[in-house]
């Protein structure tokens, strides 16, 4: 493709993808392989159930499941006809998951039984009745997983092949006039993210947003419809879903789908295929580099991709194979990346900044007290304007406080720009910890341990971790007179939150130890002085 897509909704994109190249693959995984022709038929049928269903433009469709080709079907279906594709996490527990149905006003749950540890059936069963905890909630898809036998389905539960079967109830021309309908501005995907508050926000992403934004991402990674992109990372989480997937659909290549990383299956995955695009995390990278099997593999197609991470990180994927691999930076509300290195550019600058803003995207380094614009070379909090989501939902406050007079986004993060107008991240003005790529907000943890009745005061911070950059640690308070084991803390934790929050250790504390100011006010960021 030699210039930007045509297309301004997804829909439109697909259409014209299968027109391009329809007989090329456009999503491997497994044993499957669908073509870009294929793809739009299945779509299509999809998009046909979904109708019969009642599923509407506006409607708030979930999808709960792997990395499986069913995953990029429904949500390309519910874009037909101008729904909303809602991407649960599939670590959450059921508390977090009830939370995401009720606050995404989920109609529609589309879900495969179990997937690894959790059974979602099991978890969508201690739900009921949903007329009252969900009262949204009409129709639940489940697709099968051999791990878990299918139970019957109860009322209003459809297993995937008699769903589809529904769309023999729709005609091609009411698909056609519900497509034709859906505008460049309608909601596409809403992605729930943690912050700065314990409930995640969600953030509403647009049209054509996520195919302009994703297509300039491909651009810097010299993307062409001969490429493969190798994808472990999860499609809820935007790195997948808004950056990935359609960075790869709007340039007419091909994904290759992981349903979960597994570091040995990636390198025979990576070399089967061919794969020439990788987006890992530094912890996933890490894992293949130094897997027995690694150095038997050939893994010369490798070519460029996307990674975060120190520069030793990001050597990592370089010698693995993706020299041409690109830095970036972003959020889910800048659509994934807001700015990202140049696959041509020298390493020793990919090694270092995250790239100069993409097309439509402006970056300004803002003081971080008065957000005074600052000039090259001085650091400040970084601000974006230009390819933004729409809003959070359901939350206009959190929205507005989001931006400054100017209508910059404000990141809460550090960076500085030098003259050539390339950015350099430089940390988190918040209290977010990254751990293994994953933004994960201390306060939810925090707000968890603090219902443990044995808890008076908790504090969570993310101290340094070679593998993962950081790693949750969480100190403790317990009530006077009480003293729970960091084990049944611990295990508390596990049944409350995904696996990835779940702190990899405690330390207990006194109020005598915590570090005060002279007013009496914690200084979190000298927690680490404890441990």
């Amino acid at each position: 493709m030699k210039g930007p897509p045509a297309s301004h909704t997804i829909p439109a994109l697909l259409d014209a993808q299968a027109a391009s190249f329809g007989d090329r693959e456009a999503v491997v995984a497994g044993t499957s392989r669908i073509s870009y022709r294929d793809l739009r038929l299945q779509v299509r049928t999809a998009a046909r159930a979904f109708w019969a269903l009642g599923v509407r433009r506006g409607s708030h469709v979930a999808i709960l499941m792997d990395n499986r080709p069913q995953w990029i079907v429904a949500f390309l279906a519910l874009q037909q006809i101008g729904a909303t594709a809602v991407g649960l996490n599939t670590w959450s527990t059921a508390r977090e998951m009830e939370y995401a149905l009720v606050h995404a006003e989920v109609d529609t749950l589309v879900a495969v039984d179990s997937f690894r540890k959790n059974n979602y059936q099991a978890m969508l069963d201690g739900m009921q009745p949903w007329s009252q905890r969900m009262p949204r909630l009409r129709h639940v898809v489940w697709l099968g997983n051999s791990a878990v036998p299918a139970r019957a389905p109860g009322a209003g539960e459809l297993r995937w092949e008699q769903f589809l079967a529904h769309a023999a109830d729709i005609h091609e021309a009411q698909l056609d006039a519900a497509t034709l309908a859906v505008t460049s501005d309608d909601i596409a995907l809403l992605l729930y993210t943690s912050g700065s508050t314990a409930a995640p926000k969600g953030i509403l992403l647009q049209h054509r947003m996520w195919i302009e934004n994703a297509w300039n991402i491909g651009e810097r990674q010299h993307v062409t419809h001969e490429d493969r992109l190798w994808l472990a990372v999860s499609l809820f989480w935007s790195f997948g879903s808004v950056n990935a997937l359609p960075n790869i659909l709007s340039h007419g290549a091909c994904v290759v789908l992981q349903d979960h990383f597994d570091a040995e299956e990636a390198l025979a995955l990576i070399e089967r295929e061919r794969c020439s695009i990788l987006y890992g995390t530094p912890n996933m990278v890490l894992a293949m580099v130094e897997h027995p099997s690694r150095l038997g593999r050939k893994l010369d197609s490798l070519r460029s991709g996307a990674m975060i991470g120190t520069p030793d990180q990001l050597m990592l994927a370089v010698s693995l194979g993706a020299r041409a691999i690109c830095n970036v930076y972003g959020l889910s509300e800048t659509y994934g990346n807001c700015t990202v290195t140049d696959a041509g550019e020298p390493l020793a600058l990919r090694l270092q900044s995250v790239g100069r803003p993409l097309p439509g995207v402006t970056a300004r380094i803002c003081h971080i007290e008065t957000g005074a614009v600052l000039p090259p070379g001085e650091i400040g909090e970084i601000r974006v304007k230009g390819l933004l989501f729409q809003c959070y939902f359901k939350d206009p406050d959190k929205t507005r406080e989001s931006y400054d007079a100017d209508g910059f986004f404000c990141t809460g993060d550090l960076g500085l720009l030098d003259d050539t107008g390339h950015l350099y991240y430089r940390g988190r003005l918040k209290e977010m910890v990254k751990s293994g790529g994953i933004n994960i907000a201390p306060v939810e943890i925090e707000e968890t341990l603090m219902r443990h009745p044995g808890v008076r005061n908790a504090y969570v911070i993310g101290v340094p971790d070679p593998q993962l950059d950081e790693i949750l640690v969480a100190i403790v308070i317990p009530h006077i007179g009480t003293q729970p084991g960091a084990d049944e803390l611990l295990q508390f934790c596990r049944r409350e939150l995904a696996a990835y929050k779940v702190p990899a250790r405690i330390r207990f504390a006194t109020d005598a130890e915590l570090p005060l100011t002279s007013t009496g006010k914690l200084q979190k960021m000298k927690l680490h002085t404890l441990l």
